[in-house]
């Protein structure tokens, strides 16, 4: 009986020592960050979320917009690529600067607002007035299409509560970056 009791105990030792291990893998500052940008890579389900509250708040956008906007967001954030470049741990804050790649939305995004300003009447509706709508069917077709990708290199800062690294809020700019839709 003692020597299964000493048999159970020892497996149990082993079992939070593993389980230990486990969370101090996990528990840096460059596997937060990782565990973060691989959120985007894999489609979890508080990225779509996050992405669906942007796109409810389109208020020009139609039913056919947002799910054209949608899968090409989805699809992109699926080729999100990234590498961890460095780690500086200072206390209970860390910086980890990562470079990630991206579709590059954002410089034709601007292309498409200097078009819009020069071509302003291939937007217009039977009246002759802006059709916004025809703009945005414009920017989404020529978005679709884009395969041009740019690198972005992020500091993303760490504070360590309660013995558990958590990211800070992103900055809007980074956020872009990460979306791709930074206009620079």
């Amino acid at each position: 009986m003692k020597k299964k009791l000493y048999i159970v105990t020892v497996l149990f030792s082993f079992l939070l020592v593993g389980c230990n291990v486990g969370k101090t893998l996990t528990n840096t500052p460059t596997k937060q960050v990782e565990i973060f940008l691989t959120k985007y890579q894999t489609l979890d389900k508080d990225v779509l979320d996050d992405l669906d509250r942007v796109i409810a708040n389109e208020e020009n956008f139609t039913g056919q917009h947002r799910e054209k906007y949608r899968d090409m967001m989805k699809a992109s954030y699926q080729k999100l690529a990234y590498q961890i470049k460095d780690e500086k741990v200072d206390g209970d804050n860390a910086t980890v600067t990562a470079e990630i790649e991206v579709i590059d939305y954002g410089k034709l995004l601007s292309s498409a607002n200097v078009y819009l300003e020069e071509h302003r009447e291939e937007f217009q509706d039977e009246n002759g007035e802006y059709n916004v709508k025809k703009f945005i069917d414009y920017r989404l077709d020529k978005m679709k299409d884009n395969k041009e990708k740019v690198k972005y290199t992020i500091d993303f800062h760490l504070t360590k509560k309660n013995d558990e690294w958590k990211l800070d809020d992103l900055s809007k700019t980074d956020e872009q970056k990460i979306q791709g839709v930074y206009q620079y």
